[in-house]
């Protein structure tokens, strides 16, 4: 494999995720502390936690926790299951066992980087844009088109990041019947699926409706436990399933069992957890309408349909990149500019940049953002 070139995003976190005063483009839902976490536990889920034996795991997961999994699901056993530490190895082991040399892949732009780089650095792949001028949505004649006789893969993101958009259901069932008829797998990133605006309508699993379908999660994102570093994918093709547990044993080999015992307790209460996390959406969106309403003139905003982010224009005569650049260096206010979700299959966006609206404690950054806004002006 060749050398993979440096990940933009988690390059700019290096840098300032812990140094910005402000967090404000987060992807992940307000996290609990451990103690939070345990409070929830019944007192035989904290004793398997406390009293557990700290050696190796199984590496497709713990056979109890995989069975949790399967009922996030309405198709899906624990023999559907196979854990990752984070969704990042899942992405990583998917890509390495369905495509080779040969073969070639159709990735959605804009995009979390890996699913184009682990693509490109086997194979061809083909970049297919979202519209923003429809709702960050995706023409299913454009993947028609791209598709080739040795197409293995198309991989796509919904709620997608960075924009929190949806893919209607006509569509998205319009995608699977294509892929059907050619026999092409679909990953689709799902991390943040339940994770909205409590009236959101969420898509069905892809493992759930599609036989080639491979359904990733993680508890990092829409639970908003990331320090527990526990994925998944479910799917319907256990030879698949079966290959990634191979490439598992020259990656982490196994989870870590305290986080295993942890994720199962809160999947086991996960309706009350994602309840908790949807209010703190509705309960921030609201407060980034205001904002944009006061500023028209420098921004252009388009409420999420789902997750915890949004990408507005930013338009500025400065430009988005050196906006962030400035806000975050002289106002502590962290943002991710488009210029990190830039793609090397086709144009991207260039004057927008990524917020966030998951996290509890909003007003003392929206409060920075204001007076950084105003302070730099023009009269």
């Amino acid at each position: 494999m060749p050398t993979l070139p440096d990940f933009r995003l988690e390059t700019h976190f290096a840098k300032w995720e812990f140094k910005a005063r402000y967090h404000m483009t987060a992807s992940d839902a307000e996290s609990l502390s451990l103690r939070d976490l345990l409070a929830m536990a019944t007192p035989q889920e904290r004793e398997s936690f406390e009293g557990m034996w700290l050696g190796y795991t199984e590496t497709y997961g713990a056979p109890d926790l995989r069975e949790t999994i399967a009922t996030t699901y309405q198709r899906q056993t624990a023999d559907d299951i196979l854990c990752f530490a984070g969704a990042s190895e899942g992405i990583f082991a998917a890509n390495n066992v369905i495509l080779d040399q040969d073969s070639h892949a159709i990735v959605v732009t804009p995009n979390y980087q890996s699913h184009e780089t682990l693509p490109l650095a086997i194979c061809d792949a083909t970049g297919v844009p979202l519209d923003p001028d429809d709702n960050w949505s995706l023409d299913i004649d454009r993947i028609k088109a791209a598709i080739r006789p040795n197409t293995r893969l198309v991989t796509i993101n919904f709620p997608h990041n960075p924009t929190g958009a949806i893919l209607p259901l006509d569509r998205y069932t319009a995608l699977v019947d294509l892929c059907r008829i050619h026999g092409i797998y679909i990953l689709h990133d799902e991390i943040f699926n339940g994770l909205g605006p409590s009236d959101a309508t969420h898509l069905p699993f892809i493992a759930d409706i599609y036989e080639r379908g491979l359904s990733l999660g993680v508890m990092s994102k829409s639970y908003g436990l990331p320090g527990l570093r526990i994925g998944w994918i479910a799917c319907q093709d256990h030879d698949v399933l079966s290959k990634m547990e191979r490439m598992k044993h020259y990656l982490s080999i196994c989870n870590s069992g305290p986080s295993e015992r942890l994720a199962q307790i809160a999947l086991t209460h996960r309706a009350a957890l994602l309840q908790r996390n949807c209010q703190i959406v509705d309960e921030n969106l609201p407060k980034w309408d205001a904002f944009f309403a006061r500023h028209p003139d420098l921004f252009d905003w388009h409420r999420p349909g789902g997750a915890c982010m949004g990408f507005p224009r930013y338009k500025g005569p400065e430009g988005a990149q050196e906006f962030c650049r400035a806000l975050v260096e002289d106002s502590g206010v962290l943002f991710l500019p488009s210029a990190i979700y830039r793609s090397d299959l086709g144009p991207t966006p260039t004057d927008r940049f990524r917020l966030g609206f998951g996290r509890k404690g909003l007003d003392e950054g929206l409060a920075a953002l204001e007076a950084h806004v105003m302070k730099n002006k023009p009269n």
